[in-house]
């Protein structure tokens, strides 16, 4: 497991260490946190990840993902089928017991989102601390939220957005290393795609079958297909790998590989190709995570430190 040097992790109201004296025992108690809850389903992993993701392109990284109620972010499409809001309410109960109202649920999503990546064998980075939470969570704020059809364009364009260049988007869509998707939402993918009645023509032939044995028309959309096939437990470059041979399962990832703007990044990401020096993903990965989540950090009286991580104080 590698461990990323801090140089680089200082943000706008962040830093690296910042309840070393308020809550020290903050980290340990999430990164424990993080590990009971993967012992016993290890899909937690991805699903922590996923929803870090989500909350940071929302009102930027405030922990805003959390709060319940009537049209929240949480109740948005994309956010539905989220998962891990277990392991950040038992985190946060912890640390209030030893350290009330100090540490922020956007510092514990924060940190949970890097310590899921480290138990499924992951890198571990130094995640800069001192978010506050957002009092502000609207399903009307999420139609920016990167989707499974958009166009490599539309995805560069979200993630310029958020101040995240296109190696920024390659490197953590590369966070599908692990975790799966439904059928639903790649399965039009497999049947009809094309005029002619074909599947899409960016499929491996060899791999189509599989993916229609697992999805097959109008079966069961809720069915779980691995991201990363062959590999969707593990944290590594096969996820890149895949794409290059026509085995990403979303058509937003498969694009990548399918535009020239991406596909550099990509190559790279998954080893040195074509003359390309590449490029170490697991330092990668974890430099494009703490610049994610410096966006739109909420600092003093622009936010709070909720008592409850799923209400407004």
């Amino acid at each position: 497991m590698l461990t990323l040097s801090p140089t680089y992790v200082q943000g706008q109201g962040t830093r690296v260490g910042f309840y070393s004296r308020t809550c020290s025992q903050a980290e340990s108690i999430v990164s424990s946190t993080v590990k009971s809850h993967f012992s016993s389903d290890p899909s937690i992993a991805p699903g922590l990840l996923r929803m870090h993701f989500h909350d940071c392109f929302v009102q930027g990284c405030d922990g805003s993902i959390l709060i319940d109620g009537a049209s929240t972010e949480k109740t948005a499409g994309p956010n539905i089928l989220l998962r891990g809001y277990d392991v950040i309410t038992d985190a946060k109960t912890q640390i209030e017991a030893v350290c009330p109202d100090v540490v922020s649920c956007a510092d514990i999503l924060a940190l949970a989102a890097r310590d899921s990546v480290v138990v499924t064998n992951g890198p571990s980075w130094a995640v800069p601390t001192g978010r506050k939470d957002g009092r502000v969570s609207l399903v009307s704020d999420t139609s920016n939220l990167p989707a499974f059809t958009d166009s490599v364009d539309v995805q560069k364009k979200k993630f310029a957005d958020k101040g995240l260049n296109p190696q920024d988007l390659v490197t953590l869509v590369g966070g599908h290393t692990i975790g799966t998707s439904a059928c639903q939402f790649f399965r039009y993918r497999l049947y009809n795609f094309t005029t002619t009645g074909g599947a899409d023509p960016s499929i491996d032939p060899s791999f189509l079958p599989q993916l229609q044995t697992l999805c097959p028309d109008n079966g069961d959309g809720t069915r779980r297909v691995g991201l990363d096939t062959g590999s969707q437990n593990k944290f590594d470059v096969n996820f890149f790998t895949n794409l290059r041979n026509g085995r990403g399962v979303l058509e937003s990832d498969q694009k990548l590989w399918n535009d020239a703007s991406t596909s550099v990044h990509v190559q790279r990401l998954s080893g040195p190709i074509r003359g390309l020096l590449g490029l170490r993903f697991d330092v990668e990965f974890g430099r494009s995570m703490v610049k994610m989540s410096n966006v739109g950090v909420k600092i003093g009286a622009q936010g709070e430190i909720r008592k409850v991580c799923s209400a407004i104080n």
